[in-house]
């Protein structure tokens, strides 16, 4: 009889026939539609704590035709659309996508080995790369669509990396709001996790990532080739994945909350944690943690941080895990922060400015047909200055850097008369996976007319 029932809604939500699949004639609303229903669903379930309806409604979306089409439409769309993996094959034209469509199926699937490749890195060392092939992309795609509601459920409140709808700016407005008053922590933890992406331990991950173990450990330990040698991979996550980052930010959750756990600023204890002033902000593998004294940080709060970090097969960098105090000042996802006689600061790094000149210079020495080819090269470097720069606090001083004007403020994507204000909490999982007109539904205190966001900041600024 359950049977029946999964059968039924299986179709309903656009179970893959054996018909042929037309590319052009898919209807891509009903697919986004179909699948955004099914993630709602999965958030609901997760926050019941209903694991086997999770895994019921997880079966649906991957078994789904709605759910495949989004999943090959990615793949094929995306900035590595033209990068094949080890056996050279591209999903280039509408026939092969809906033959791909097609081809996604769990059932005798087996991952391929992942192409290696090199990318330099500012130290001079090269950070390894992994090219998984265009089925493999897809699958994980589509599996993706699954374990991401359930990744945004469960993820740290001040996690930044990797998700959608946060960014760079936001982690640094968080910095901001812990640290900008006199009252504010003085001490920093510098966190920065050793080759995170490489060495997560696999049988954490198989343990408690919520997906079907035998396609996550296909991924894990396909292998990857290298001057066509096949290499056994016994630990990591490949960087290169669609489903890394997420896989990644999963195995670093948990942290924040064993943190409030030992130093809560409500119920029992609260004086304590208060007095602590412990704070952590997060952006993938890069985080810091604010503490009332250095002797906290280094006895208590560091320790609790490896011990975390050792049951996911993951260790703490000597050379760049440090404790900083706020005078000093300490660098952070391409900004420094510093205080300056009680006044917080947040400026881009000397290292990073001094490697966006160079590029800059290395765009304009570039020999160009014409004016306009010339300046059209810089527009990208502009582009990143202006994504990896705040535009909400402190924005003045880092497009000082570029001789520009401020900023403007963030407008909100489906009505231009509302702005987005810095603080972004676990409720933008209700409005991303809400089932109709999924931005009427949040909140008021998230999303307010402009006439009202200026006073806001104003009175975050003077500490009200």
């Amino acid at each position: 009889m359950q049977e029946a029932r999964l059968m039924i809604v299986e179709q309903s939500t656009g179970a893959t026939s054996r018909e042929t699949v037309d590319w052009h004639s898919i209807d891509w609303k009903k697919a986004h539609k179909i699948v955004d229903r099914l993630q709602a669903r999965i958030v609901q379930a997760t926050k019941a704590g209903k694991r086997n309806k999770v895994k019921a409604l997880q079966r649906i979306l991957t078994h789904s035709f709605s759910g495949k089409a989004l999943a090959v439409k990615r793949v094929t769309e995306n900035q590595g659309k033209n990068t094949p993996g080890v056996d050279k094959i591209l999903w280039n034209t509408p026939e092969k996508k809906a033959m791909a469509v097609q081809e996604l199926q769990s059932r005798g699937y087996t991952a391929q080995p992942l192409r290696r490749m090199y990318l330099p890195k500012p130290n001079g060392k090269q950070r390894p790369l992994g090219i998984p092939t265009m089925k493999d992309r897809g699958m994980q795609a589509l599996y993706l669509q699954a374990l991401d509601p359930i990744a945004e459920t469960q993820a740290d409140t001040h996690s930044y990396g990797f998700r959608k709808e946060r960014s760079c700016a936001d982690a640094i407005t968080q910095c901001y709001r812990v640290l900008f008053r006199e009252d504010m922590p003085t001490w920093i933890l510098e966190g920065d996790i050793k080759s995170c992406f490489d060495t997560i331990s696999h049988n954490w991950l198989l343990t408690h990532i919520p997906m079907e173990e035998s396609i996550l450990e296909k991924w894990l330990k396909a292998g990857y080739m290298e001057k066509s040698v096949w290499h056994a991979s016994e630990d990591g996550t490949p960087q290169g994945g669609i489903i890394s980052p997420v896989l990644a930010n999963m195995t670093l959750d948990g942290l924040e909350k064993l943190l409030r756990e030992k130093y809560p600023t409500k119920g029992p204890g609260g004086n304590k944690g208060r007095r602590s002033k412990v704070h952590m902000v997060r952006y993938a593998d890069d985080f810091i943690i604010t503490g009332s004294s250095q002797k906290l940080l280094e006895k208590e709060v560091k320790p609790l941080v490896i011990g975390f970090l050792q049951e996911r097969g993951l260790e703490l960098s000597q050379e760049k895990t440090k404790i900083t105090h706020i005078a000093d000042g300490f660098d952070f996802l391409g900004q420094n922060i510093r205080k300056y006689n009680g006044l917080l600061l947040t400026r881009p790094s000397k290292k990073n400015v001094k490697a966006f000149l160079k590029d800059i210079r290395v765009r304009i020495d570039s020999p160009a047909q014409s004016q306009n080819t010339g300046m059209g090269k810089l527009l990208p470097a502009r582009r990143v200055q202006q994504n990896l720069c705040p535009r909400r606090l402190g924005h003045q001083q880092s497009t000082m850097a570029m001789g520009k004007a401020a900023a403007p403020q963030e407008r909100h994507p489906l009505d231009p008369e509302a702005v987005l204000l810095p603080n972004r909490g676990p409720k933008l999982v209700l409005l991303r996976y809400s089932k109709s007109k999924r931005w009427s539904s949040h909140p008021k205190s998230a999303v307010r007319s402009s006439q009202n966001t200026n006073s806001q900041v104003h009175k975050d600024q003077r500490g009200m």
